[in-house]
């Protein structure tokens, strides 16, 4: 191993730039490993944490959750689900959408007629849900004030819809600061933007006034930077629904008491309601996995490239060591060395380089990733405390470990044949 080592110090620059070669190589292998290992554990632990066991859909909707066709009958899927398969806690229907937003100050400007250039109504993503119907579920945290006061889905009312209208909302940090309110304030949805400054009278005169009373943490399930939630009667008849034939939802999120054997429960339900499509919590795992395994092979292919480049650009290094190097193999030779001890000490070398190279490769992995996730986590908000898009794992480590001794390995094979193969006279006979 010293010999081995001494031949790497005594061509620092050769010997330096092949280390780079091979360190960024096996460094981008282990980046993409650990971008896959991390959105996949992640992935997992946070919709085992959800509480989500199931979810029903509109018959025909896979897990990829492409368009979602509205559940019809939402409010009486709340009891009915639970009494087709008793392993049922929680039938929630949730109504997604997406909302425009205004507040006190924006209506102050448009009946005063002098709007601020770049003053409008804001878009967010909406939420409507019976809230005391979630039980199990994860939901978002309400920092500040009260949440909903009203149990059940008062303006339903039994499917009349003739109930009280609570005009009751929660905003999560996001939306309460772009419109800056706080609770106890009054704001504005509708589910069409005005065309232009003219018209805000007229959409404020058309739109549907809400008082803040809770201020929430973001809400990773729908991943947006603003989000509003409603009781899911009044979401409902300000996008079209909201009549005893246009009781509808998007979803419904399944909590059960014994998730243990959740296909049980999906052939249950499915059997029992042929409207919807049931789909268990490994469906959509698996779908994730299918699309990081996507990913991941075509990151593969690229490391690859760069892995056989590397082992390559290695070989041609090593050949040119062992040519510049050749009389001190012959005289190796002539004192008594073996050929097998010959093309160790260059399988010797090539390790020593490879090694090298791990020592550039990982830190460079784990810096780039760490740049990557923190890109990521700033770019996707709602994400919850603790989701990481990487993940350094014994596994990941070990394949990079694996790839430099491969690489090492593969890249002496020629040069030590090479040096095993050197006449020793003609070497020594040479000037």
């Amino acid at each position: 191993m010293v010999y081995a080592f001494d031949a790497i110090r005594r061509r620092p620059a050769r010997s330096a730039l092949t280390a780079l070669g091979i360190g960024l190589a096996v460094g981008l292998v282990v980046l993409l490993l650990a971008l896959s290992a991390g959105i996949q554990t992640s992935a997992t632990e946070l919709a085992s944490a959800s509480g989500v066991d199931l979810i029903a859909a509109s018959a025909g909707v896979n897990s990829t959750f492409g368009a979602l066709p509205p559940v019809d009958h939402a409010h009486q899927l709340v009891t009915e689900i639970p009494a087709a398969d008793h392993n049922v806690q929680t039938a929630s229907p949730w109504l997604v959408s997406d909302l425009v937003f205004g507040n006190s100050s924006l209506l102050a400007a448009a009946t005063s007629g002098s709007v601020p250039s770049g003053w409008s109504p804001s878009s967010a993503g909406s939420i409507g849900w019976i809230p005391s119907d979630n039980t199990g579920l994860e939901v978002p945290t309400v920092y500040n004030g009260t949440g909903f006061t009203d149990a059940g889905d008062p303006h339903y009312n039994n499917g009349s819809y003739t109930g009280p209208v609570t005009g009751q909302i929660e905003l999560d940090q996001g939306l309460a600061g772009v419109l800056g309110v706080s609770v106890g304030d009054h704001v504005w949805a509708a589910a069409a933007p005005p065309s232009g400054p003219a018209e805000l009278r007229a959409w404020y005169a058309n739109a549907t006034e809400f008082t803040v009373v809770g201020v929430t943490s973001p809400f990773w399930l729908i991943p947006s930077a603003l989000l509003a939630l409603l009781y899911l009667s009044e979401l409902q008849a300000m996008v079209g629904g909201g009549t005893p034939s246009t009781d509808y939802a998007s979803l419904v999120l399944i909590h059960l008491y014994d998730p243990t054997s959740p296909t049980t429960d999906q052939s249950t339900l499915d059997a029992a309601f042929v409207g919807l499509t049931v789909i268990t919590l490994g469906d959509i795992l698996s779908e994730v996995q299918h699309v990081v395994n996507l990913y991941r092979t075509f990151g593969e292919l690229i490391g690859a490239i760069g892995l056989v480049v590397a082992a390559l650009f290695t070989t041609t290094v090593l050949q040119m060591s062992v040519d510049d190097r050749s009389r001190e193999i012959a005289l190796l030779r002539a004192v008594g060395h073996s050929r097998a001890s010959v093309g160790s000490l260059v399988v010797q070398e090539g390790l020593w380089l490879s090694a090298l190279g791990l020592v550039v490769g990982l830190p460079v992995a784990f810096l780039g990733a760490e740049a990557i996730n923190r890109f990521l986590l700033g770019l996707l908000a709602g994400l919850p405390s603790g989701f990481n898009f990487v993940s350094f794992n014994l596994g990941v480590v070990g394949t990079g470990v694996a790839l430099v001794v491969a690489i090492g390995l593969l890249a002496s094979i020629a040069p030590a044949a090479r040096a095993m193969q050197l006449p020793v006279a003609e070497e020594l006979r040479a000037p």
